[in-house]
Protein backbone atom coordinates (compact mmCIF):
# COMPACT_ATOMS: atom_id res chain seq x y z
CA UNK A 1 0.00 0.00 0.00
CA UNK A 2 1.10 3.51 -0.94
CA UNK A 3 0.33 6.23 1.05
CA UNK A 4 -0.21 9.73 -0.15
CA UNK A 5 0.01 12.75 1.63
CA UNK A 6 -2.89 15.20 1.08
CA UNK A 7 -2.35 19.05 1.81
CA UNK A 8 0.60 21.18 2.14
CA UNK A 9 3.86 20.63 4.28
CA UNK A 10 5.31 22.94 6.79
CA UNK A 11 8.23 23.31 4.66
CA UNK A 12 5.90 24.64 1.29
CA UNK A 13 3.46 26.60 3.74
CA UNK A 14 7.18 28.44 5.19
CA UNK A 15 7.98 29.54 1.32
CA UNK A 16 5.09 30.79 0.67
CA UNK A 17 4.80 32.63 3.91
CA UNK A 18 8.53 34.49 3.29
CA UNK A 19 7.67 35.11 -0.73
CA UNK A 20 4.26 36.79 0.89
CA UNK A 21 6.19 38.67 3.31
CA UNK A 22 8.52 40.07 0.81
CA UNK A 23 5.90 41.17 -1.44
CA UNK A 24 4.18 43.05 1.11
CA UNK A 25 7.84 44.79 1.96
CA UNK A 26 7.74 45.70 -1.76
CA UNK A 27 4.20 47.16 -1.68
CA UNK A 28 5.11 48.71 1.46
CA UNK A 29 8.17 50.58 0.00
CA UNK A 30 6.59 51.59 -2.69
CA UNK A 31 3.90 53.40 -0.92
CA UNK A 32 6.32 55.36 0.89
CA UNK A 33 8.25 56.31 -2.10
CA UNK A 34 4.69 57.23 -3.34
CA UNK A 35 3.68 59.41 -0.73
CA UNK A 36 7.23 60.97 -0.85
CA UNK A 37 6.77 62.39 -4.45
CA UNK A 38 3.50 63.39 -3.59
CA UNK A 39 4.53 65.42 -1.07
CA UNK A 40 7.40 66.62 -2.81
CA UNK A 41 4.83 67.54 -6.21
CA UNK A 42 2.69 69.39 -3.92
CA UNK A 43 5.45 71.21 -2.49
CA UNK A 44 6.31 72.50 -6.37
CA UNK A 45 2.50 73.10 -7.44
CA UNK A 46 2.58 75.51 -3.87
CA UNK A 47 6.08 77.25 -4.46
CA UNK A 48 4.58 78.04 -8.26
CA UNK A 49 1.04 79.30 -6.77
CA UNK A 50 2.86 81.57 -4.32
CA UNK A 51 5.25 82.63 -7.41
CA UNK A 52 2.46 83.36 -9.86
CA UNK A 53 0.23 84.97 -6.58
CA UNK A 54 2.95 87.79 -5.42
CA UNK A 55 3.49 88.53 -9.28
CA UNK A 56 -0.51 89.20 -10.13
CA UNK A 57 -0.63 91.38 -6.92
CA UNK A 58 2.51 93.46 -8.44
CA UNK A 59 0.70 93.34 -11.94
CA UNK A 60 -2.89 95.46 -9.88
CA UNK A 61 -0.17 97.42 -8.22
CA UNK A 62 2.24 98.08 -11.06
CA UNK A 63 3.46 101.83 -10.22
CA UNK A 64 4.96 100.27 -6.97
CA UNK A 65 7.40 97.47 -8.21
CA UNK A 66 10.82 98.14 -7.10
CA UNK A 67 8.92 98.21 -3.63
CA UNK A 68 8.48 94.68 -4.45
CA UNK A 69 11.76 93.50 -4.24
CA UNK A 70 13.24 91.95 -1.29
CA UNK A 71 14.51 88.81 0.75
CA UNK A 72 11.42 87.41 3.10
CA UNK A 73 11.40 84.52 5.50
CA UNK A 74 9.93 84.17 8.48
CA UNK A 75 6.54 85.48 10.28
CA UNK A 76 5.81 88.70 8.98
CA UNK A 77 4.48 91.99 10.72
CA UNK A 78 1.34 92.93 10.23
CA UNK A 79 0.66 96.20 8.71
CA UNK A 80 -0.28 99.19 9.62
CA UNK A 81 -3.62 99.20 7.85
CA UNK A 82 -5.28 95.48 6.64
CA UNK A 83 -6.44 96.60 3.58
CA UNK A 84 -9.43 94.65 3.07
CA UNK A 85 -13.23 95.29 2.48
CA UNK A 86 -14.11 98.72 2.08
CA UNK A 87 -10.56 100.14 3.15
CA UNK A 88 -8.97 102.74 0.72
CA UNK A 89 -5.35 102.07 0.69
CA UNK A 90 -2.50 103.98 -1.21
CA UNK A 91 -0.33 101.96 -3.59
CA UNK A 92 2.35 102.16 -0.65
CA UNK A 93 0.02 100.82 1.79
CA UNK A 94 -0.82 97.51 -0.67
CA UNK A 95 2.56 96.74 -1.03
CA UNK A 96 2.56 96.22 2.45
CA UNK A 97 -0.82 94.69 2.51
CA UNK A 98 0.55 92.45 -0.33
CA UNK A 99 3.60 91.72 0.85
CA UNK A 100 2.05 90.19 4.30
CA UNK A 101 -0.32 88.40 2.94
CA UNK A 102 1.46 86.56 0.15
CA UNK A 103 4.10 85.60 3.68
CA UNK A 104 1.72 84.67 5.43
CA UNK A 105 0.17 82.50 2.89
CA UNK A 106 3.42 80.68 1.79
CA UNK A 107 4.60 79.83 5.52
CA UNK A 108 1.18 78.76 6.27
CA UNK A 109 -0.03 80.99 8.68
CA UNK A 110 -3.46 80.25 7.92
CA UNK A 111 -3.54 76.45 8.93
CA UNK A 112 -2.18 76.02 12.74
CA UNK A 113 -2.42 73.09 14.50
CA UNK A 114 -1.43 72.66 17.99
CA UNK A 115 0.56 76.89 17.09
CA UNK A 116 2.63 75.18 14.52
CA UNK A 117 2.26 76.23 10.93
CA UNK A 118 1.23 73.37 9.15
CA UNK A 119 0.30 74.59 5.58
CA UNK A 120 2.37 76.75 3.49
CA UNK A 121 6.08 75.79 1.92
CA UNK A 122 8.45 73.72 4.46
CA UNK A 123 11.18 76.30 5.79
CA UNK A 124 10.50 79.12 2.78
CA UNK A 125 12.22 81.80 1.83
CA UNK A 126 11.21 84.34 -1.30
CA UNK A 127 13.55 87.02 -3.27
CA UNK A 128 11.80 89.17 -5.35
CA UNK A 129 14.17 90.56 -8.02
CA UNK A 130 13.00 93.72 -10.24
CA UNK A 131 14.83 95.17 -12.64
CA UNK A 132 13.17 97.77 -14.68
CA UNK A 133 9.52 96.33 -15.52
CA UNK A 134 11.16 92.58 -15.22
CA UNK A 135 10.28 90.84 -12.36
CA UNK A 136 11.74 87.44 -11.38
CA UNK A 137 10.66 85.41 -8.26
CA UNK A 138 12.21 82.67 -6.74
CA UNK A 139 10.92 80.79 -4.07
CA UNK A 140 12.93 78.32 -1.65
CA UNK A 141 12.22 75.19 0.23
CA UNK A 142 12.94 72.14 2.21
CA UNK A 143 12.59 68.72 0.57
CA UNK A 144 12.30 65.59 2.26
CA UNK A 145 15.70 64.14 0.46
CA UNK A 146 19.14 65.03 -0.57
CA UNK A 147 19.78 66.11 -4.04
CA UNK A 148 22.80 66.44 -6.55
CA UNK A 149 21.82 70.16 -7.02
CA UNK A 150 20.44 71.53 -3.91
CA UNK A 151 21.70 74.82 -4.69
CA UNK A 152 24.44 77.13 -3.81
CA UNK A 153 24.44 80.03 -1.10
CA UNK A 154 24.49 82.70 -3.31
CA UNK A 155 21.55 81.71 -4.55
CA UNK A 156 17.98 82.30 -2.50
CA UNK A 157 17.69 80.76 0.56
CA UNK A 158 20.35 78.68 2.37
CA UNK A 159 22.38 76.44 0.85
CA UNK A 160 21.33 73.24 1.40
CA UNK A 161 21.51 69.57 -0.07
CA UNK A 162 17.57 69.30 0.46
CA UNK A 163 16.71 72.82 -0.99
CA UNK A 164 14.20 73.29 -3.80
CA UNK A 165 13.97 76.42 -5.79
CA UNK A 166 11.55 77.32 -8.29
CA UNK A 167 12.18 80.84 -10.09
CA UNK A 168 9.85 82.60 -12.54
CA UNK A 169 10.64 85.71 -14.42
CA UNK A 170 8.17 87.94 -16.34
CA UNK A 171 7.69 91.73 -17.30
CA UNK A 172 5.25 93.61 -15.66
CA UNK A 173 3.84 96.67 -18.00
CA UNK A 174 3.44 100.16 -15.69
CA UNK A 175 -0.17 101.18 -16.68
Amino acid sequence: MVKRGKGFSLIEVMVSLVILVIGLIGIFNLHVVSKRGSFESFQQTQASYYANDIINRMRLNSTQLASYAGTFSGAPSLPSLACTGAALCSPVQTVAWDLYEWRSAFIGAAEVVGGKNVGGLDTPTACVTVNGNTVNVVMAWKGIRATSDGGSSGDCGSASKRRRLYSIQTVIVST
